[in-house]
């Protein structure tokens, strides 16, 4: 079973990989949006980790589909994805 710890630590790695991708003004303005949600929504304290990490990638594979999107940013979103599809309760 998975530490509070772990699932923690993973949290904050995606984190800082979707950080990334809103950083970069070559992404498209709803592609980056979409990151903004999927970081606000795993930076909630009010729920458990493996919620916060659901939500989030709920946000992230809806919007992983966009044509627009860089394939180097699509990658940093299954990145993400694989890393928050680890979390458990």
């Amino acid at each position: 079973m998975a530490t509070l710890y772990d699932n923690e630590a993973k949290i904050k790695q995606a984190i800082v990989l979707l950080q990334k991708v809103v950083n970069d003004t070559s992404v498209p303005r709803n592609i980056r949006r979409a990151a903004s949600d999927a970081i606000r929504n795993l930076q909630d304290p009010s729920l458990s980790p493996a919620v916060r990490a659901a939500n989030a990638t709920a946000i992230l594979d809806e919007i992983s589909q966009d044509p627009n999107m860089p394939s180097q940013t699509r990658i940093s979103i299954w990145n993400v994805v694989s890393i928050l599809e680890t979390i458990r309760d």
